[in-house]
Protein backbone atom coordinates (compact mmCIF):
# COMPACT_ATOMS: atom_id res chain seq x y z
CA UNK A 1 0.00 0.00 0.00
CA UNK A 2 1.92 3.47 -0.89
CA UNK A 3 2.06 6.56 1.46
CA UNK A 4 -0.83 8.23 0.00
CA UNK A 5 -3.61 5.52 0.55
CA UNK A 6 -2.05 5.10 4.11
CA UNK A 7 -2.38 9.06 4.80
CA UNK A 8 -5.74 8.90 3.52
CA UNK A 9 -7.04 6.07 5.65
CA UNK A 10 -5.27 7.38 9.07
CA UNK A 11 -7.24 10.85 8.30
CA UNK A 12 -10.44 8.74 7.80
CA UNK A 13 -10.06 6.76 10.75
CA UNK A 14 -8.82 9.97 12.89
CA UNK A 15 -12.04 11.85 10.89
CA UNK A 16 -14.29 8.71 11.84
CA UNK A 17 -13.03 8.50 15.75
CA UNK A 18 -13.20 12.32 16.62
CA UNK A 19 -16.84 12.67 15.02
CA UNK A 20 -18.27 9.70 17.02
CA UNK A 21 -15.99 10.67 20.33
CA UNK A 22 -18.26 14.00 19.99
CA UNK A 23 -21.07 12.77 19.17
CA UNK A 24 -20.72 10.18 21.99
CA UNK A 25 -20.39 12.82 24.45
CA UNK A 26 -23.41 14.60 22.99
CA UNK A 27 -25.62 11.48 23.19
CA UNK A 28 -24.03 9.08 26.18
CA UNK A 29 -22.68 12.36 28.00
CA UNK A 30 -19.60 12.74 30.18
CA UNK A 31 -20.20 10.64 32.87
CA UNK A 32 -20.23 7.93 30.56
CA UNK A 33 -17.34 5.53 29.67
CA UNK A 34 -17.74 5.36 25.69
CA UNK A 35 -17.05 8.98 24.87
CA UNK A 36 -13.67 9.07 27.01
CA UNK A 37 -12.38 5.86 25.65
CA UNK A 38 -13.44 6.98 22.30
CA UNK A 39 -11.28 10.06 23.13
CA UNK A 40 -8.30 7.89 24.52
CA UNK A 41 -8.06 6.23 21.56
CA UNK A 42 -8.08 9.40 19.51
CA UNK A 43 -5.38 10.42 21.82
CA UNK A 44 -3.03 7.23 20.83
CA UNK A 45 -3.15 7.83 17.60
CA UNK A 46 -0.54 9.58 17.20
CA UNK A 47 1.70 7.10 19.42
CA UNK A 48 0.50 4.02 16.77
CA UNK A 49 1.42 6.37 13.86
CA UNK A 50 5.08 7.51 15.22
CA UNK A 51 5.40 3.61 16.25
CA UNK A 52 4.34 2.56 12.53
CA UNK A 53 6.88 4.92 10.83
CA UNK A 54 10.08 4.12 13.25
CA UNK A 55 9.98 0.48 12.03
CA UNK A 56 11.42 2.15 8.71
CA UNK A 57 14.36 3.58 10.27
CA UNK A 58 17.66 2.00 11.16
CA UNK A 59 19.39 2.66 14.92
CA UNK A 60 22.87 1.80 15.58
CA UNK A 61 23.44 -0.84 18.23
CA UNK A 62 26.57 -1.05 20.06
CA UNK A 63 26.97 -4.97 18.83
CA UNK A 64 27.03 -3.53 15.63
CA UNK A 65 30.03 -1.92 16.51
CA UNK A 66 33.65 -4.11 14.35
CA UNK A 67 35.90 -2.09 16.68
CA UNK A 68 37.52 -0.33 15.14
CA UNK A 69 36.30 3.63 15.29
CA UNK A 70 36.34 4.70 11.23
CA UNK A 71 34.59 2.12 10.18
CA UNK A 72 31.96 2.10 13.15
CA UNK A 73 31.96 6.24 12.03
CA UNK A 74 31.27 4.96 8.53
CA UNK A 75 28.46 2.31 9.10
CA UNK A 76 26.79 4.86 11.36
CA UNK A 77 26.91 7.62 8.70
CA UNK A 78 25.67 5.03 6.35
CA UNK A 79 22.25 4.37 8.26
CA UNK A 80 22.05 7.90 8.61
CA UNK A 81 22.47 7.84 5.58
CA UNK A 82 20.01 5.49 4.74
CA UNK A 83 17.25 6.86 7.27
CA UNK A 84 17.77 10.28 5.07
CA UNK A 85 16.76 7.77 2.26
CA UNK A 86 13.72 6.72 4.32
CA UNK A 87 12.74 10.52 5.00
CA UNK A 88 12.73 10.98 1.37
CA UNK A 89 10.95 7.94 0.84
CA UNK A 90 7.97 8.04 3.31
CA UNK A 91 7.38 11.76 3.47
CA UNK A 92 7.23 11.88 -0.57
CA UNK A 93 10.13 15.41 0.04
CA UNK A 94 10.51 15.34 -4.00
CA UNK A 95 12.04 13.69 -6.56
CA UNK A 96 15.07 16.15 -6.93
CA UNK A 97 16.14 15.08 -2.65
CA UNK A 98 14.98 11.67 -3.65
CA UNK A 99 17.41 11.25 -6.31
CA UNK A 100 20.24 13.07 -3.75
CA UNK A 101 19.51 10.91 -0.84
CA UNK A 102 19.67 7.93 -2.74
CA UNK A 103 22.86 8.81 -4.51
CA UNK A 104 24.62 10.32 -1.83
CA UNK A 105 23.83 6.83 -0.03
CA UNK A 106 25.51 5.01 -3.08
CA UNK A 107 28.40 7.28 -3.43
CA UNK A 108 29.03 6.67 0.35
CA UNK A 109 28.58 2.97 0.37
CA UNK A 110 31.21 2.73 -2.58
CA UNK A 111 33.49 4.80 -0.60
CA UNK A 112 32.76 2.83 2.63
CA UNK A 113 33.52 -0.88 0.89
CA UNK A 114 36.79 0.38 -0.82
CA UNK A 115 38.04 1.83 2.64
CA UNK A 116 37.10 -1.32 4.00
CA UNK A 117 38.56 -3.30 1.39
CA UNK A 118 42.07 -1.60 2.03
CA UNK A 119 42.17 -1.55 5.64
CA UNK A 120 41.34 -5.77 5.90
CA UNK A 121 44.47 -5.93 2.82
CA UNK A 122 46.20 -3.94 5.07
CA UNK A 123 46.00 -6.39 8.05
CA UNK A 124 46.17 -9.39 5.63
CA UNK A 125 42.24 -10.45 5.99
CA UNK A 126 42.44 -14.31 4.56
CA UNK A 127 38.55 -14.08 3.52
CA UNK A 128 39.30 -10.55 1.95
CA UNK A 129 38.39 -11.46 -1.47
CA UNK A 130 34.90 -13.72 -0.93
CA UNK A 131 34.18 -10.06 1.04
CA UNK A 132 35.10 -7.69 -2.24
CA UNK A 133 32.55 -10.38 -4.25
CA UNK A 134 29.47 -9.84 -1.46
CA UNK A 135 30.51 -6.03 -1.66
CA UNK A 136 30.40 -6.34 -5.99
CA UNK A 137 27.40 -7.68 -5.61
CA UNK A 138 25.53 -5.67 -3.78
CA UNK A 139 27.53 -2.80 -5.81
CA UNK A 140 25.61 -4.30 -8.67
CA UNK A 141 22.60 -4.60 -6.79
CA UNK A 142 22.66 -1.07 -5.65
CA UNK A 143 23.13 -0.16 -9.51
CA UNK A 144 20.10 -2.05 -10.67
CA UNK A 145 18.05 -0.82 -8.35
CA UNK A 146 19.26 2.80 -9.37
CA UNK A 147 18.44 1.60 -13.21
CA UNK A 148 14.94 0.57 -11.28
CA UNK A 149 14.47 4.16 -10.11
CA UNK A 150 15.46 5.66 -13.26
CA UNK A 151 12.53 3.64 -15.46
CA UNK A 152 9.83 4.00 -12.31
CA UNK A 153 10.30 6.58 -10.25
CA UNK A 154 9.18 6.80 -6.54
CA UNK A 155 6.72 3.91 -6.82
CA UNK A 156 9.80 1.29 -6.41
CA UNK A 157 11.85 3.15 -3.17
CA UNK A 158 10.03 1.79 -0.62
CA UNK A 159 11.41 -1.59 -1.22
CA UNK A 160 14.70 -0.30 -2.18
CA UNK A 161 15.23 1.84 1.51
CA UNK A 162 13.73 -1.56 3.01
CA UNK A 163 16.07 -3.89 1.32
CA UNK A 164 19.01 -1.39 1.71
CA UNK A 165 18.36 -0.64 5.43
CA UNK A 166 18.07 -4.65 6.00
CA UNK A 167 21.16 -5.52 3.79
CA UNK A 168 23.12 -3.46 5.99
CA UNK A 169 22.61 -4.10 9.06
CA UNK A 170 22.53 -7.93 8.46
CA UNK A 171 26.03 -7.43 6.66
CA UNK A 172 27.50 -5.11 9.58
CA UNK A 173 26.16 -8.02 12.15
CA UNK A 174 27.43 -11.02 10.01
CA UNK A 175 30.63 -10.54 7.45
CA UNK A 176 31.71 -7.42 8.94
CA UNK A 177 31.92 -9.11 12.68
CA UNK A 178 34.60 -11.90 10.77
CA UNK A 179 37.12 -9.50 10.26
CA UNK A 180 36.29 -7.41 13.35
CA UNK A 181 38.78 -9.24 15.66
CA UNK A 182 41.54 -8.90 13.13
CA UNK A 183 41.39 -5.38 12.17
CA UNK A 184 40.40 -4.33 16.03
CA UNK A 185 44.14 -6.07 16.51
CA UNK A 186 45.75 -4.58 13.65
CA UNK A 187 44.43 -0.94 13.46
CA UNK A 188 44.86 -0.69 17.60
CA UNK A 189 48.45 -0.75 17.44
CA UNK A 190 48.42 2.35 14.45
CA UNK A 191 45.80 4.65 16.45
Amino acid sequence: MNRSVKMVLWVLFIGGLLVSAILAFIALGPANPVPWLLSALLLMVPVLISRGEKRHFAVWKDEYSVGVDSLDDDHKKLLNLINNFQTAVHYQTGDSFEKEAFEELVDYTKYHFDREEKMMEQAGYADLDAHKKIHKAMIAKIDELMREYEKRGHEVLEDVAQFLKDWLVNHINGTDQEYSALLKETFARKI
